[in-house]
């Protein structure tokens, strides 16, 4: 196995690409001088004017002659997240501007894996970081992207199914990290944070990634799809809760501490664990270790543990009526129907006048009940009810911050802070994998 080539879809779906050539790059032949320069749809392919220069191809090729970077304006990060919004990016390597038949632009950066990995391990996290979180990280993000990879591609877009039950619709949905077509992989949370060369690469994460080269997360023979977020809240959950109906071994449910937590096996069980506080190893208010591990857009959410967020009751019936294209009426009650072992919802029943959806999985149950995505699906509703008896406010108390799949980025912190070391901390997400260095 060698070092693979990726391309990373820097944006989807842009109807026109502008950006900064920091140095001279050759594109069809002709030399580009530093400068601005601008892509959009041309006759039947791509036309990019630099510098006076006009270049049109199907697909059009922006090589660097010395490794001169490029900048791409206007990239928008967290796309449907909390913290969604655009900003300007560098990047190293060729770029390439496909269009596609509606008539948009894919700028595509093409990159090795381990420079690749340089930045994503310093968009995910804090370049200040542990530096055995950041090996740990290096591991787990080659693995998953490799595993990704050797998958079959899906034909594209969420997975699931809508049918009829005698309760009503149910809606499940769950989304694939591997749906893109022109490219492996897209730049941002939906596959990895690739900021390129935005964020500093500091000496520690050059170290933490060439001292792990070619090292691997590796279970029955195979390379282990390696999921990670932001934080568990305590425990971490199963890979069918969020994905596909598939058990994945090392990708099981356990306590993120140093005992076991007892396990959440009633409604009773999970309302007490989102109200309580306990000693996890993502349960983390200490600034040093949270100004050491996240990213600085990333700092603005402080109540990552446990979280509260309270609507009333028709602002959540035109949220629920906006994210799934339903007029349920007047909102009843929202009631648990399945949860995974991390108290994540992955079926939820929501009662209207008008029509009842049953809704999973855990990610599309976040969609539906917020604006952007709620925290995680590990959260109880308290109900207000008015004089008439009927609600009027959904208060929703939760737990964690992601899927809780896989490697929990401020537990592992906090594990490094406490002296574990990297192959300590995969042991403990990741049970049962082996580390292996396979080029």
């Amino acid at each position: 196995m060698g070092e693979p080539e990726l391309s990373v879809g820097l944006i989807e779906r842009a109807s026109v690409v502008r950006g900064v050539l920091h140095g001279r790059f050759m594109g069809g032949g002709t030399l580009l001088e530093a400068g601005p320069f601008e892509c959009f749809p041309g006759t039947s392919g791509v036309r990019c004017q630099a510098g006076g220069v006009t270049l049109e191809a199907d697909e059009l090729c922006l090589a660097p002659v010395d490794g001169a970077p490029f900048t791409l304006n206007d990239i928008m990060i967290g796309v449907q997240f909390h913290w969604q919004r655009a900003e300007p990016q560098t990047f190293r390597g060729a770029l390439r501007v496909r269009r596609r038949g509606d008539g948009s632009l894919v700028p595509i950066n093409d990159v090795g894996l381990e420079e690749y990995l340089e930045s994503v391990i310093s968009s995910e996290m804090s370049p200040s970081c542990p530096v055995e979180l950041l090996r740990a990280h290096a591991i787990t993000s080659r693995s998953w992207l490799v595993a990704m990879l050797e998958r079959e591609k899906s034909p594209g877009g969420p997975t699931g199914w809508t049918r009829d039950l005698p309760e009503g619709r149910e809606i499940v949905r769950w989304y694939t990290r591997e749906d893109h077509d022109l490219f492996d992989v897209c730049a941002d949370d939906h596959c990895q944070r690739y900021q390129g060369i935005t964020k500093v690469v500091s000496p520690e994460v050059h170290a933490a990634v060439s001292g792990t080269r070619g090292v691997f997360l590796v279970y029955g023979g195979r390379v282990c799809d390696a999921r990670f977020y932001k934080a568990c809240g305590g425990i971490t959950e199963e890979f069918q809760n969020s994905w596909e109906d598939i058990r994945v071994p090392y990708l099981s449910s356990i306590s993120d501490a140093a005992e076991r937590f007892p396990a959440l096996t009633s409604e009773r069980n999970v309302s007490d664990w989102v109200r309580s506080s306990p000693d996890a190893y993502c349960n983390t208010a200490d600034p040093r270790i949270i100004r050491q591990i996240l990213p600085s857009f990333d700092q603005e959410t402080h109540d990552f543990f446990r979280w509260t967020v309270s609507y009333d009751r028709s602002e959540l019936e035109e949220i629920i009526s906006s994210r799934s294209g339903i007029d349920i009426g007047r909102l009843k009650a929202l009631l648990p129907v399945k949860r995974g072992p991390s108290g994540r919802l992955y079926s939820l029943r929501i009662v209207g006048s008008k029509e009842t959806i049953t809704v999973g999985k855990e990610l599309e149950i976040r969609r539906l009940l917020s604006r952007s995505h709620l925290y995680s699906g590990a959260f109880v509703v308290d109900t207000t009810a008015g004089p008439d008896g009927e609600p009027v406010r959904f208060t929703l108390r939760g737990g964690g911050w992601g899927h809780g799949v896989g490697l929990c980025q401020i537990g592992a912190a906090v594990m490094a802070v406490r002296g574990f070391t990297a192959d300590g901390i995969l042991g403990h997400y990741f049970r049962g994998a082996a580390l292996e260095k396979l080029y």
